[in-house]
């Protein structure tokens, strides 16, 4: 597997997105196959960074990702978040979640879970309307200082927020959405990133799967699987949204790829900072998106496409606020 920087961290060019082995996409594996599929990722396709938080299944995400981790603890990059504002069981304390010591008992208690004493990169998980990052990037900085975690970063921050996080304790990494659907980021926070040298974790590079090609109107969801709030997934949006996909198939038919793998190359081409961490709960999902890495895009091609895209318009979004009423996501698993 190719490798990239996260400032500080040497990490795989793609990375596992862990959470769907919980919760949030439908139906999960069992405990058994979802350890074996984790430690494919690495034993079979060298990929070292793996991604979770405490939010995922109410801490049963960070619980699986410890056992599957466990035998090679060492010799990978273990990503975990804490969520500010959202006490989980167990987490209330009278100065509240976004303090000193909430933050330290959030971490303390992750390490519990993962079985590890340390945590590679420890994201805030969203940063609180009208707090000071700078007051949680100072605390990140003594935890680095101890050896608790060896980076830290911050998922879905402002330019603003990334910018006086930064100035306090380096960032590592910034998460946020990022894929062909969703390009938001490339305005303003993607140019901060590399001017400042952070690296970019792209979560839901495939657009929840959706450029992986394999959906149509006629699929339906249900339980506590967010597609049935992300508006791309409407049945009108999902026609609506049919020349993206054919420009993809076109692409991957030139190429010897699949649409999934065009989407991850673009990506990959585009900015050498970013690091996508698709979800993967199939041998054959795992080897069409690790296979990403091999897939190139020359300069010309790359100029062309973007150029196709331009005129292509993009129906649909995902909104934390419609996934929070879910009841998923950042909130409880229902399964």
């Amino acid at each position: 597997m190719q490798q990239r920087n996260l400032r500080n961290l040497t990490v795989s060019a793609i990375g596992l997105g862990c959470m769907g082995f919980s919760h949030g996409y439908g139906a999960t594996p069992t405990e058994e196959e979802s350890i074996r599929l984790i430690r494919k990722a690495y034993d079979d396709f060298g990929c070292t960074l793996f991604d979770t938080a405490e939010v995922y299944a109410n801490y049963e995400n960070e619980i699986l990702v410890g056992k599957a981790l466990r035998p090679i603890r060492d010799k990978v990059i273990l990503c975990t978040k804490f969520m500010p504002e959202k006490f989980l069981p167990g987490q209330e304390i009278p100065e509240g979640k976004t303090s000193r010591r909430g933050l330290r008992n959030a971490l303390e208690a992750s390490l519990k879970r993962l079985q590890t004493d340390y945590v590679d990169l420890y994201y805030e998980h969203r940063v609180p309307q009208g707090k000071d990052v700078g007051e949680v990037a100072e605390w990140m900085g003594e935890l680095i200082s101890e050896g608790k975690i060896r980076a830290w970063g911050v998922s879905e921050a402002t330019p603003a927020q990334i910018r006086r996080a930064h100035t306090v304790t380096p960032l590592s990494a910034v998460q946020s959405e990022y894929s062909l659907m969703e390009r938001r980021v490339e305005a303003e926070v993607l140019p901060l990133c590399k001017e400042l040298s952070i690296g970019f974790v792209a979560y839901s590079p495939m657009a929840s799967g959706f450029l992986s090609g394999k959906y149509s109107s006629a699929d339906t969801f249900t339980g506590d699987d967010v597609r049935r709030v992300i508006t791309r997934f409407d049945k009108k949006n999902i026609d609506a949204n049919q020349p993206l996909l054919d420009l993809l198939h076109a692409y991957a038919k030139d190429k010897g790829a699949t649409p999934a793998q065009i989407s991850l190359a673009w990506m990959l081409h585009k900015y050498d900072n970013i690091v996508p961490i698709p979800g993967m709960r199939r041998d054959e999902r795992m080897t069409e998106n690790f296979g990403a890495v091999d897939v190139t895009l020359t300069d010309t091609e790359m100029q062309k496409l973007e150029e196709e895209l331009s005129h292509i318009a993009i129906h649909g979004d995902r909104k934390d606020s419609d996934i929070q009423k879910l009841g998923t996501v950042e909130t409880v698993a229902t399964h």
